[in-house]
């Protein structure tokens, strides 16, 4: 809270309580000094209580009990030295008998307590100044306590404020009723402010512990931005638009993820306005900072394609969903894009995703494969590797035990052999040998196979084309009084021709009267017959 300090307010203040005037302007800086800090008034009040009872214990070098009492109305300051009435005294400090106790309050009794006033003129001027030191303290506990109150709760608000002081590298703004501290570490490095500006924060932090200021404010938090979003976008500041996160490096780049609740509204159209106007709005408050933003998906393989704009990826494995632990292969041409400088933009939207990101280009990847398949292959490949190949893990150990460390070891072992090993016996050998050969698969040479498929699909072809030959020659050779002998008096005609037309025709009219005369020595002619479908015979398998 902004104003006097409590020393300044009491400066001219003196404890010298016999003057009528010295009290009234105490009882008047007690007032001044809790409207201008804004504490009660008693709080204050009981603060120059316990000021006078220290200085008074300061000054009469004694031990006893002391209260001091001020009238609210008059300002007036009375101190007491309280001592309990007994018979027979054994502390002077603190009792005394009943007789002297009758002489200063007539309705003592044994048992009660007695107050016995004290001279405060004799309370000098260091007295005084130790008074003060108390009221000063008191009163700047009070002050944190009462600045803790009103804004613990407003942590991560925005306040306007104005720099108030430089010191050092850190700036003391006026938020109005109290002081908040800019430090270093919470300043963008694009900014750079005077006494006077004014400037918008980020409430960070509240400390009622602190010697300094209680409350402690960012320009560098992620919260700034989102509180701004929420100022210069009407749909985020009615829910339309929700804000899902938000990762920033202050006076470099910062990448905020957005959702719309209301399919017919776009998140990123609405936050970056007509022509820009809302989001630039924003980089001219953060001194030209580069913002970022994000169509929000709750698929994080989706997300994360958008998080490592303006990078286009091409593929992403998730590697761990527990762990969040994804690798993402882009373009050669991409990778430094997508890695940003110094890290920037795969750091940010691992941020943003709450994800571990690696980022691979497709060569280094093909480059990876191969040397891992490499490894697969070369001699002394450790049998822990066919665990991934249905091995059960307690075999691998198993194995291990027995001084068999390599599949190429195991491989040239016989079934009789891997039965004796300790450990392993008949019932784990074939699901170790199905491990073996699941391994090994995946090394066949893909064309070998194609071409024993193209061997036996030439031999299938060679059988057909055999079958087909033998079916040609089956065929029963046409009777030599069907061919035509240019020596017989057999009229032959072309057809198509007007004569063949004309026997046809008369062909035709003889069928109609006599029917189709079937000639049943001429084996080929037989297929005009309606053949009769055969009974199965019983056992053939209908």
């Amino acid at each position: 809270m902004s104003g006097s300090p409590p020393g300044k307010i009491l400066a001219n203040t003196h404890f010298e309580l016999d003057n009528e005037g010295t009290l009234e302007t105490i009882f008047q800086s007690i007032e001044i000094l809790s409207k201008e800090k804004g504490i009660d008034p008693q709080i204050v009040l009981d603060a120059v209580k316990d000021a006078m009872l220290i200085a008074a214990r300061k000054h009469y070098r004694s031990t006893e009990d002391y209260v001091a009492d001020m009238d609210p109305k008059t300002g007036a300051i009375k101190l007491y030295a309280v001592k309990k009435v007994v018979e027979a005294v054994e502390d002077p400090s603190h009792e005394m008998t009943l007789a002297e106790a009758r002489r200063i309050d007539s309705t003592a009794e044994v048992g009660g307590e007695v107050r016995i006033p004290k001279n405060t003129d004799a309370l000098g001027r260091i007295s005084a100044q130790t008074a003060k030191q108390v009221i000063f303290q008191k009163v700047r506990e009070a002050e944190r306590e009462t600045v803790f109150n009103e804004y613990s709760g407003r942590t991560g608000e925005l306040v306007n404020c104005t720099i108030k002081r430089v010191e050092g590298p850190d700036y003391i703004l006026d938020l109005g009723k109290t002081e908040a501290k800019l430090p270093k570490k919470e300043q963008s490095r694009l900014e750079g402010y005077s006494v006077g500006d004014r400037v918008r924060c980020i409430i960070k932090l509240v400390d009622k512990s602190s010697k300094g200021p209680g409350v402690l404010v960012s320009r560098a938090a992620p919260e700034l931005v989102m509180r701004l979003f929420e100022q210069e976008v009407p749909e985020i500041y009615d829910g339309t638009v929700a804000i899902r996160g938000c990762a920033r490096e202050a006076g470099e780049r910062t990448k905020i993820a957005v959702q719309s609740r209301d399919r017919d509204v776009d998140s990123v159209g609405a936050c970056v306005g007509m022509k820009g106007m809302r989001v630039q709005s924003i980089i001219r408050e953060l001194r030209g900072e580069k913002i970022d933003i994000i169509e929000y998906s709750e698929d994080s393989v989706v997300f994360a394609t958008h998080a490592l704009s303006p990078a286009k990826v091409s593929r992403i494995t998730v590697i761990d969903p527990l762990e969040k632990h994804m690798e993402v292969i882009v373009d050669d041409s991409q990778l430094s894009l997508a890695i940003g400088k110094k890290g920037q933009n795969v750091r940010l939207a691992a941020k943003l995703l709450g994800w571990k990101i690696d980022i691979k280009s497709e060569e280094e990847k093909r480059q990876e494969v191969e040397s891992q398949m490499a490894a697969l292959v070369a001699p002394g490949a450790p049998v822990s590797v066919l665990i991934d190949y249905g091995m059960a893990e307690e075999m691998a150990v198993k194995l291990l035990e027995n001084g068999v460390a390599t599949i190429e070891k195991l491989g040239a072992m016989t079934p009789e052999e891997l039965e004796v090993l300790p450990g392993i016996g008949p019932e784990s050998v074939e699901g170790i040998q199905t491990a073996v050969v699941a391994y090994y698969s995946q090394f066949e040479d893909p064309a070998s196979e194609n071409a024993v498929s193209e061997t036996a699909g030439s031999e299938n072809t060679e059988q057909a084309t055999a079958e087909t030959t033998f079916e040609t020659a089956s065929e029963p050779a046409p009777a030599d009084d069907d061919l035509y002998n240019p020596e017989s008096g057999e009229e032959r005609f072309e057809p198509g021709s007007e004569a063949a037309e004309a026997v046809s025709e008369e062909e035709s009219e003889s069928t109609e009267q006599f029917g189709t005369i079937v000639d049943a020595g001429s084996p080929h002619k037989q297929t005009d017959m309606a053949v009769p479908e055969s009974t199965p015979e019983k056992g053939s398998g209908e």
